[in-house]
C-alpha cells in the first residue's frame, strides 16, 4: 500500500484566508513551514534568500530554486507545505520544464515527492472579493502592513474581482478533474469556526498526530468588519441578488 503523502499544496484564491491557515500549520512544527515560494512577484526575493542567482526577476536555475523551497517549507519530521495561487501555477509549470504530454501532477510529484492538495475556497465569494478590492486599496493584505490610503466603494472592481474569483475557482476544479486529484476541501468560514477542526483534518490527511497540547494561535486574524459586510450587501444589491 502507497505510505501517505508527506508534501501537500494549499490550493487558493486570494482573500481566502490562505496566511491565517498556512501560519496555523506551521504553528503545529509537524506540518511543514508553508508559503507562498512559487508567487511569481516574489520569486526574485525567494531567489535571493535561498542565495541563488537571478536575471530579469526570474530565478537562473529554477529546479535549484525548487530544491531551496522544498528544504525551507519542510518540518523536521519530513512534512512539507506550500500555498499556491492559481496564477502562480504556469510559471511553476513552465519553470519545472516537463516533457511534453506529461501530466502537471507527475511534473509536480517528481520535484516535490508525492502530494496531497488541500483546495481552500470561500462560499461568499462576495465577501471575497471585497477584501481583495480593499486590500488591493489600502495595501493592508496581512498584518504587520501599514495602510496607505483609506479604501472607498468601488462596485465595479468589486464586480470584476467576483468574476476573477469563479474563474479561479473553476480553474482549481478543472486541473484538480483533468488530473485525477481529489482534494481535501476547506472552506474560509470553515477555518474561522473551527481552527482546531481544520488543522486536524489536514494532519489526518497527512497521517500526522496533532500534539495533544497544541493550541491553534496565530498572528493573524480575520479581518472582515462593518465595513466589508456593507460593501459586499452593496454589490449583491447591484447584482440583484
Amino acid at each position: 500500500m502507497r505510505e501517505p503523502p508527506r508534501s501537500y499544496v494549499v490550493c487558493g484564491t486570494p482573500r481566502t484566508g490562505s496566511t491565517l491557515l498556512c501560519s496555523l500549520l506551521s504553528s503545529t512544527g509537524i506540518l511543514g513551514r508553508p508559503e507562498s515560494y512559487f508567487r511569481e512577484p516574489d520569486e526574485e526575493a525567494w531567489a535571493t534568500r535561498f542565495g541563488l542567482a537571478t536575471e530579469g526577476g526570474r530565478v537562473r536555475d529554477y529546479r535549484a530554486f525548487v530544491k531551496a523551497a522544498l528544504s525551507a517549507g519542510t518540518s523536521d519530521n519530513g512534512v512539507f507545505g506550500v500555498r499556491i495561487m492559481w496564477g502562480s501555477l504556469g510559471r511553476m509549470m513552465e519553470g519545472l520544464d516537463g516533457v511534453p504530454g506529461k501530466p502537471d501532477l507527475l511534473i509536480l510529484e517528481e520535484a516535490l515527492g508525492p502530494l496531497t492538495f488541500v483546495h481552500l475556497r470561500r462560499e461568499d465569494i462576495a465577501a471575497q472579493a471585497v477584501s481583495w478590492c480593499r486590500a488591493e486599496q489600502t495595501g493592508y493584505w496581512q498584518q504587520g502592513d501599514v495602510i496607505t490610503q483609506e479604501p472607498h466603494q468601488d462596485v465595479a472592481r468589486t464586480s470584476l474581482l467576483m468574476e476573477t474569483v469563479r474563474k479561479h475557482n473553476a480553474a482549481w476544479q478543472a486541473w484538480f478533474d483533468a488530473q485525477g486529484v481529489e482534494p481535501h476541501t476547506v472552506t474560509y468560514e470553515q477555518l474561522v469556526g473551527d481552527r482546531r477542526r481544520v488543522i486536524q483534518g489536514i494532519a489526518a490527511k497527512l497521517a500526522v498526530e496533532l500534539p495533544g497540547d497544541w493550541r491553534p494561535r496565530s498572528p493573524h486574524r480575520e479581518q472582515a468588519d462593518g465595513l466589508n459586510r456593507a460593501w459586499a450587501d452593496a454589490l449583491r444589491t447591484s447584482m440583484g441578488r
